[in-house]
């Protein structure tokens, strides 16, 4: 027999799991999409793309889904390429 805490505090991991790598996964999406808005050269989309990208990562490290340092790194070289673009 198991512990009902122990039951509990698993169920609660699943579910955890479970929103930390949806939200990864549009992270990423936003990320791809910023980027290839940016292959392509498309100024109207890059704005827009880019924006979504950046709020996308700064959410999921204030959330803790990804780490600060991490988030910064990525939306400074997204930032960085989109002004080359």
């Amino acid at each position: 027999m198991r512990h009902p805490s122990a039951e509990k505090r698993h169920r609660q991991s699943l579910k955890r799991r479970e929103r930390n790598r949806a939200a990864r996964s549009a992270v990423r999406t936003a990320v791809r999409e910023a980027r290839e808005a940016i292959a392509k050269k498309d100024k109207g989309a890059i704005g827009v793309k880019v924006k979504a990208a950046e709020s996308a990562i700064r959410n999921a490290a204030s959330r803790g889904i990804i780490r600060k340092n991490t988030a910064s790194r990525v939306v400074g070289r997204i930032a960085k390429a989109a002004w080359r673009a």
